[in-house]
């Protein structure tokens, strides 16, 4: 994991098997002033094509909104998207055309190359 400091943290997470080769997923990390007993503000900064991220890179995790708890640190939030990525919750997505395609996976990554391809020429 990669930190970096500046106006809040910002870890790089190891991609999961099915990621693009050679992509790398950014969390910006924002903490509240009231940390531990809020959730920080983590979303992705570069292009996620995923059913638990929107078009915005806001992650659809529930530690981070109702079940957040001030035990969970830096190690366990990261393991839990990096979970998130290999095993979407398809039953509440914020990218709803993402979760059509994963139980497709060939489709899937289709899809996700085409994503990436423009992504990367703008």
């Amino acid at each position: 994991m990669e930190t970096t400091f500046s106006n809040g943290w910002a870890p790089s997470l190891a991609q999961p098997p099915q990621c693009m080769k050679g992509c790398l997923t950014v969390c910006p990390w924002s903490s509240p002033a009231v940390t531990p007993y809020t959730a920080p503000t983590v979303k992705f900064i570069t292009t996620c094509f995923h059913p638990n991220v929107d078009l915005h890179g806001n992650i659809c995790l529930d530690i981070l909104k109702e079940k957040w708890s001030a035990s969970y640190d830096v190690r366990a939030i990261l393991l839990s998207i990096q979970s998130l990525l290999g095993e979407p919750n398809n039953d509440s997505p914020l990218n709803g055309h993402a979760a059509e395609l994963w139980a497709n996976q060939t489709a899937y990554k289709k899809h996700l190359l085409e994503h990436y391809k423009k992504a990367n020429q703008s």
